[in-house]
């Protein structure tokens, strides 16, 4: 093993890519935060708080690594080639829910409801089982408003618009 070479699977990103990421998001933060000192001096102090609020995400992701993380998986193949796999995990997985909702459910479903529709119908059965055909409900006469009713609703109207001076 001594004449073999040891080569690290990724190498770490360069140390100017890093502190350029860090500078840009240090910049943001700064420009929100003057954004936001100015918006307060305006008198629009809720809109100064969520203005300060979105400028010290950057910093806040810069002092706990994440930007070192990000820039570490920008600049490395093996990160991107598992975003990749990831994607093409996510794109089966939404064709197989689209076609399994067209065609309206598993396998198992589509087998119990095909077996239910069998059952329903006797395969011997002339009529259906609704009973006969020729039997109807009688029929109502519509009812008709009573003029006695619909008068004194209206006289009621008629008070309160005249007790109002309508």
């Amino acid at each position: 093993m001594e004449g073999t070479k040891r080569s690290r699977p990724n190498p770490p990103p360069c140390l100017e890519d890093r502190m350029i990421a860090e500078t840009v998001c240090s910049a943001v933060a700064a420009a929100g935060l003057g954004i936001a000192a100015v918006t307060a001096y305006r008198k629009r102090f809720l809109a100064a708080a969520r203005l300060a609020a979105y400028s010290l995400v950057p910093l806040g992701l810069v002092m706990t690594g994440a930007v070192e993380w990000a820039v570490e998986t920008a600049f490395s193949p093996t990160a991107w080639a598992g975003f990749g796999v990831l994607g093409g995990a996510w794109l089966l997985f939404m064709t197989t829910r689209a076609v399994e909702r067209r065609t309206g459910g598993t396998r198992k479903e589509r087998k119990a409801a095909r077996a239910a529709q069998r059952e329903a119908v006797a395969p011997a059965a002339s009529a259906p089982s609704l009973g006969p055909a020729t039997a109807r409900p009688a029929a109502r006469p519509a009812a008709k408003p009573r003029k006695a009713e619909s008068a004194d609703d209206f006289s009621d109207i008629e008070a309160i618009l005249k007790k109002h001076g309508i």
